[in-house]
């Protein structure tokens, strides 16, 4: 005999346990079901371990989507201040780290407690560790197969997430059931990741590795055109840190980024005009603006002689220098891929989905939320509050 719900929500992580506290709060007999052992393992990691959870700043303008318009109506129903107000009242603390990044003051276990004690709160009953093996369309709603017995549903919601990080258990599953029923995907990649450039190319930059430093980055040209001012870190094999992460989402292979370290100063120009005053050789001088292993080293991968004296150098040297570091252009050879991405880009698109209810219109009852989804949020704390916005949207309409 199957297990009648009115909802049964696939996938226990921050859009799926969102989705049926809300159902279940509304009076809905809801069922969440995750084939993890382990609860909500990538809210668990994220933010080093105490929950980028949201960002003050939170916007339409912060997502990336084909269709950018979709996001609008569910962002404007759960703001970032709802989320807060919810966060207040189980007295989880929390701080702002930098540009509206709110992130809790103990751990990330707090916001997964809450949001199971939420589900508590609507008589939510849970399955998991619990496989699904497939869902079926009929007259009364859904048949879903799992490995604790067959589930009927007036409603299913699709909370499984994207491909990002598989060693904590991310599948595709929402493409496979999205695919089942005929739904337009929009072709997905990572993002949020570090890039990784040819091992022969980056060799004179290796040695740089470990510095940081905030950066103008930027990829693309005209509509396409995305740029960050953040701060940028060299590593053994590429170009990680929140500007990398950032501009990897807008990236596309083959493509170069444009790095500016000294997005404050016209290095080449400031150069030239100091060669009158300044005695100092050319390391020294460029040490006063960069790391100075970043300058010393620049110098030498770009074939300068860091103790030339700078009132000896060619105007036309000094501005082959500015521009190198003025405006980088370097082009990844590819990404760290989907093991060390935060987000997956791309995923259902949006045009098959009801903006108010995230329900796909032909198929009345199936809804998806979170990053299954073609909605993807910069890096800080927007793809969380996607979560609980598109969460909100389908718990209130399911």
């Amino acid at each position: 005999m199957a297990e009648h719900v009115d909802v049964a929500v696939i996938g226990a992580g921050a859009a799926g346990m969102m989705t049926a506290a809300v159902a279940g709060q509304r009076g809905r007999k809801v069922v969440l079901i995750d084939h993890a052992e382990k609860l909500a393992e990538k809210i668990r990691i994220s933010g080093g371990g105490r929950c980028n959870f949201t960002n003050l700043q939170a916007s339409p303008a912060n997502f990336l989507s084909q269709n950018p318009h979709f996001c609008k109506s569910a962002l404007s129903r759960y703001t970032p201040q709802d989320f807060l107000n919810l966060i207040k009242r189980y007295r989880i603390g929390y701080h702002e780290k930098h540009k509206g990044q709110l992130f809790c003051d103990n751990s990330a276990e707090d916001i997964i407690a809450m949001l199971k004690a939420e589900c508590e709160v609507g008589h939510v009953s849970w399955r998991m560790p619990c496989k699904v093996h497939g869902i079926s369309k009929g007259e009364g709603g859904f048949v879903i197969d799992t490995g604790a017995g067959t589930i009927a549903a007036a409603s299913v919601v699709i909370a499984t997430g994207g491909l990002s990080i598989p060693k904590i258990g991310a599948t595709d599953f929402a493409y496979r059931i999205a695919t089942q029923f005929g739904l337009k995907m929009v072709p997905t990649r990572p993002a949020l990741v570090p890039l990784t450039f040819d091992p022969q190319s980056w060799l004179p930059f290796v040695e740089l590795a470990g510095i940081a430093l905030e950066v103008d980055v930027s990829t693309g040209a005209k509509k396409t055109r995305a740029a960050f001012l953040e701060d940028l870190l060299f590593t053994h094999r590429g170009l990680s840190g929140p500007a990398v992460l950032q501009i990897s989402s807008f990236w596309q292979p083959g493509t170069p980024l444009m790095l500016n370290f000294l997005p404050q100063t016209d290095l080449g120009t400031e150069l030239i005009n100091s060669k009158s005053s300044v005695k100092k050789n050319l390391g020294n001088v460029l040490a006063q603006l960069l790391p100075a292993r970043l300058s010393a080293g620049w110098l030498t991968a770009n074939g300068f002689d860091p103790e030339a004296k700078l009132a000896d150098m060619q105007d036309k040297q000094l501005r082959r220098l500015g521009d190198s570091l003025n405006a980088w252009s370097v082009t990844p050879s590819g990404s760290e891929g989907y093991r060390k991405a935060e987000v997956t880009v791309g995923g259902v698109d949006t045009r098959e989905l009801s903006q108010q209810s995230m329900m796909v219109t032909s198929v009345p009852g199936l809804h998806f939320v979170g990053e299954a989804v073609d909605v993807t949020g910069w890096l800080g704390g927007y793809n969380f509050q996607w979560a609980w916005a598109s969460g909100f949207a389908a718990g209130s309409a399911a």
